[in-house]
C-alpha cells in the first residue's frame, strides 16, 4: 500500500442521467459492464455519445434470458437564429 498504487479506482459509475442534455463526445457511463451502447452511443468499456441530444435508457432481453439495458441519446432539433 506504499504510494496508494492497490486501492482500486472509483470513477467507475454512470456520469449522466436520463433525460439530460449531453453534447457530442460526453461520457455517458464509464466502467461498468451493465450498460451497453444503444442508439447513437459508441464505446465498449467507456460509452460516449456521439451527437448533441437528450440520454434515455431502454432494457432488452437477450436470446439467453438476460435483461440488458441499453444507453441511448435521441437528437435535440436544432434551432435557427433570425
Amino acid at each position: 500500500m506504499i504510494g496508494g498504487f492497490s486501492t482500486p479506482k472509483k470513477d467507475h459509475a454512470i456520469k449522466t442521467s436520463g433525460g439530460k442534455l449531453v453534447k457530442t463526445g460526453e461520457i455517458l457511463v464509464r466502467g461498468v459492464d451493465t450498460y451497453k451502447a444503444g442508439i447513437n452511443v459508441k464505446g465498449l468499456g467507456t460509452l460516449f455519445a456521439l451527437l448533441p441530444g437528450k440520454v434515455y435508457f431502454t432494457k432488452k432481453k437477450t436470446n439467453h434470458g438476460k435483461v440488458r439495458t441499453f444507453v441511448n441519446v435521441a437528437p435535440v432539433a436544432k434551432t435557427t437564429k433570425k
